[in-house]
């Protein structure tokens, strides 16, 4: 849980950027690349990762865009791209404006009241989640891991 404004900032900045790496590994011809038919696509985990960062900062109570559940997953992986950075930005500018009071208060969370500092570890938690289930999908596509936490395979 996150008690001091600048914390969550400064691991949502890289763990932002890191999800950032990840997305602009995905290709157009791989958004469909999943482990097994019927599973998380790299498209689907995309675009999820834009509507998880909305939705747990909508609980939060940071006004960020949000896409709907029904909203379509995007044709191209620049789209999610381009989503996924606005969608980031917004919650670190959002977040910048609260004072480490609010990070104590309880909100509405997935199960009752949470703290608004927990919701916030969970985002990332969560993208971390997903980031990772991501950089196993880009290996199986053949494509490039990106280092996000520490060397890989094509950076040796």
């Amino acid at each position: 849980m996150y008690r001091q404004v600048d914390d969550f900032l400064n691991e949502w900045s890289a763990s932002a950027q890191g999800t950032i790496q990840v997305l602009k590994a995905v290709t157009d011809e791989k958004l469909e690349q999943s482990i097994v038919e019927g599973h998380s696509t790299l498209g689907w985990l995309g675009w999820h990762l834009v509507g998880a960062a909305g939705y747990f900062s909508f609980l939060a109570g940071l006004k960020v865009p949000m896409i709907r559940q029904e909203d379509p997953i995007p044709s191209t992986a620049a789209e999610i791209v381009a989503a996924y950075e606005n969608v980031a930005n917004s919650v670190k500018e959002a977040a910048a404006k609260l004072s480490d009071e609010e990070l104590l208060e309880e909100v509405k969370g997935f199960n009752g009241p949470a703290k608004r500092g927990a919701l916030l570890r969970v985002l990332i938690d969560h993208q971390t989640h997903h980031r990772g289930q991501m950089t196993v999908l880009l290996r199986q596509a053949g494509l490039p891991v990106p280092g996000v936490l520490g060397p890989t395979k094509e950076m040796q």
